[in-house]
């Protein structure tokens, strides 16, 4: 640029200037590409340190403490539209005509009104005998129903409605219950698989099926995850589980909190929102109509 005009040197300093201007801004685009990628890798590295199978359990563990806090459906009455008190089968009645759960209030409140012979729900008669039970039941697993299935194996398991005791069969409608969605199933399933009870002892599967319904709502399966953790040794996932239940209602859960209180795995302050928790899941199950159901012995 020395031996041009000064016009022409201006000229051609700007170009420069322009020029020089362009390759920094090439060198710092450079630099924080290197960057970006040098970050990605990293990241890259990081999660590739995380074996699979761990961030597998990570994300199980994280889905099971966040989820299946409240309730399902299916511990509604559906005339009330309340929640039945646990334990559900002391406080309610299943009708195989329709496979609803009717608490004992409403049921209460049915036969005052004359209703002794009809279904209080669906209002279909009720049947005389097993085999007009067996059948209409029978009729509802033949549709594809998973509450229907789940009831039936649990006649078959014990040997109910005139059947023989038949494990396997039970077992079979079970799974196909649980696939289809039930609950209780899985609850059932996880009981037979864990203990070994006509199957072959598998407790990873067992615990998988309570993981399921619980992960859904399903509370007994969430006492006995409680329960089996505390069997253990791991009591803090055993607080976990047990705070869960016990905030939806269940004793057991509650009884299991304040036991770790007790021997120093809980503290006190889970014990006193496990206590409040559960006080206002069972008031939230309590009517008049079913507290005279209560006095009078339904």
């Amino acid at each position: 640029c020395q031996s041009l005009s000064p016009a022409t040197a201006v000229t051609a300093l700007s170009h420069c200037g322009t020029s020089a201007d362009s390759r920094v801004t090439d060198q710092r685009k450079t630099r924080r590409r290197r960057a970006v990628m040098s970050t990605e890798a990293a990241a890259v590295a990081q999660a590739g340190s995380v074996e699979p199978a761990d961030l597998a359990a990570r994300n199980l563990e994280r889905a099971l403490m966040t989820s299946g806090h409240e309730r399902p459906e299916g511990d509604v009455c559906p005339i009330c539209f309340d929640l039945i008190e646990i334990p559900m089968r002391e406080h309610s009645k299943i009708y195989i005509c329709c496979m609803k759960r009717v608490c004992d209030g409403c049921i209460m409140a049915a036969t005052e009104r004359g209703m002794n012979d009809i279904c209080p729900f669906c209002r279909t008669p009720l049947a005389t005998d097993d085999a007009s039970d067996h059948a209409r039941i029978q009729k509802r697993v033949d549709k594809g129903d998973a509450q229907a299935m789940n009831h039936l194996g649990s006649k078959y398991f014990h040997g109910e409605l005139g059947l023989a005791k038949d494990v396997p069969r039970a077992i079979e409608l079970w799974t196909e219950a649980a696939e289809l969605g039930s609950l209780d199933a899985h609850c059932h399933l996880g009981r037979m698989y864990y203990m070994g009870d006509g199957v072959a002892e598998d407790k990873l599967r067992g615990i998988r099926h309570w993981q399921e319904a619980a992960m859904k709502g399903d509370v007994v399966s969430r006492r006995v995850l409680g329960a089996t953790a505390y069997k253990n040794g791991n009591h803090q996932l055993a607080v976990q589980h047990f705070m869960i239940s016990a905030k939806m209602g269940c004793e057991q859960s509650l009884n299991g909190i304040k036991k770790l209180f007790k021997d120093g795995l809980a503290t006190k302050a889970q014990y006193a929102e496990a206590l409040v928790g559960y006080r206002d899941a069972v008031e939230e199950t309590k009517s008049p109509q079913r507290e005279e159901a209560k006095r009078l012995g339904f």
